[in-house]
């Protein structure tokens, strides 16, 4: 996969992006609020709860933008304004200036994810090689997931916490600098009924809904980020309060976290072809809520670090196969918006949690609520497995259209197919 140009400029700049991103978020956002601002749970929560709002409205922009501009031009502009608002995140002094810009961080970085998540049909339109490349892709970003937290708690130790967000502001400026060498090309649409953004972005939730196996994918990876809502409250209760040890221990079991995602995304391309498929997806749920019990389940340190690992080859596998399920069902001129409504679908589910965890904290402890969590996953994971092997029968693959269609042609030929 490496030796084409392109994917490994794409790879660099994921890689990159996350490694600056996942230690911004992990050790620099969380670390600081717990441990700097001396934040509880009800302050994470809503914290959380803005940022996940945030980083929903830069998705949709992404969307609409990726289908018009291609992925490129907006990961470029994205990485670009992420790093002057790392740059004044490193500056904050008071805990009422830094939540508004970790909101404002997130939905400028919310487009940097969607745009990576969009390049693979960009890149080619060979199904085999589309889920290598993603599964190249989302491995290099496991890969930073490992390297980030790790290299954020060492900045954290060496200049303090502040220093983390200088790491993501250099990231961003590489990221940009690899993607505005990637050549792709990104095909003219033709519009019926004309440039209007919003118009844009309705009618690509029409077709992420009205297609079976495009809406069971994105409502199943809400359903895998519903199990992560809680963590964004808790989970730096657990290393204070139920662990208590420092801050820089989010850090090192991130990196363990990110061992597992890595394994996880080499796994996706060993699986039999049959996992590659609405149940499959579902089965992966399922295991994603198991996975997360094994992470909390323990207070003993080397059980948590055992179990972050396993939960991260779950999750790892999971997110290409998701992608790839969202890639080969989406008509080209609409990937950008459905992987964009996907990924406000991820933020609109960690949201969700987010009103009761730390009212179930108080109530029944930090790591109850968050063993709870896991089970409710892999319960309702398993339920939904009927409706996916009905999707699957139906069939994976929805209507290829031509790139010059109208959007409103598109959308009445998947409506004319039933699917």
């Amino acid at each position: 996969m490496l030796s084409d140009r392109n994917i490994a400029l794409v790879v660099l700049a994921r890689f990159v992006s996350r490694v600056g991103g996942s230690a911004a978020f992990f050790v620099g956002v969380w670390g600081m609020a717990a441990y700097t601002f001396h934040q509880p749970a009800s302050t994470l929560a809503w914290m959380m709860a803005g940022m996940s709002l945030s980083e929903i409205a830069g998705s949709m922009v992404a969307g609409v933008f990726i289908d018009r501009l291609g992925p490129r031009k907006v990961l470029i502009v994205a990485e670009m304004l992420t790093l002057p608002v790392a740059v004044t995140l490193m500056f904050v002094q008071s805990f009422a200036v830094f939540v508004p810009l970790a909101w404002l961080f997130g939905f400028v970085g919310a487009p940097t994810f969607t745009a990576g998540a969009s390049f693979a049909p960009y890149l080619s339109s060979d199904n085999e090689r589309l889920q290598k490349i993603n599964a190249t892709v989302e491995g290099a970003g496991s890969l930073a997931f490992i390297i980030g937290p790790a290299l954020g708690a060492l900045v954290v130790q060496a200049w303090g916490a502040p220093s983390v967000f200088g790491l993501m502001a250099a990231a961003s400026a590489i990221a940009a600098i690899a993607a505005w060498f990637v050549v792709i090309e990104v095909p003219v649409r033709r519009r019926e009924s004309g440039h209007h953004p919003f118009r844009e972005f309705t009618n690509g939730l029409r077709v992420s809904y009205s297609v079976p196996a495009l809406r069971y994918t994105i409502l199943t990876g809400s359903l895998v980020w519903f199990g992560f809502g809680a963590f964004g409250a808790l989970e730096p209760l657990f290393y204070r309060d139920v662990l208590n040890v420092g801050v820089q221990w989010i850090g090192w079991m991130n990196t363990m976290f990110g061992l597992g995602l890595v394994c996880g995304a080499v796994l996706l391309s060993r699986l039999p072809k049959r996992m590659i498929s609405a149940p499959g997806l579902g089965v992966m749920a399922a295991l994603a809520g198991l996975g997360a019990i094994a992470y909390v389940g323990s207070t003993n340190l080397w059980v948590v670090a055992f179990g972050s690992v396993v939960w991260g080859v779950v999750i790892g596998a999971t997110e290409p196969l998701l992608r790839t399920l969202l890639h080969l069902n989406s008509p080209h001129e609409y990937v950008g918006r459905v992987v964009g409504t996907a990924q406000y679908h991820k933020n609109a589910g960690e949201l969700l949690p987010l009103a009761v965890a730390p009212t179930l904290a108080l109530a029944f402890g930090v790591q109850a609520t968050l063993i709870a969590g896991g089970v409710l996953v892999a319960i309702i994971a398993l339920a939904t497995l009927p409706i996916a092997f009905s999707v699957d029968r139906r069939g994976l693959r929805a209507v290829r259209v031509l790139p010059t269609a109208p959007e409103d042609e598109v959308i009445a030929r998947l409506g004319d197919k039933g699917v």
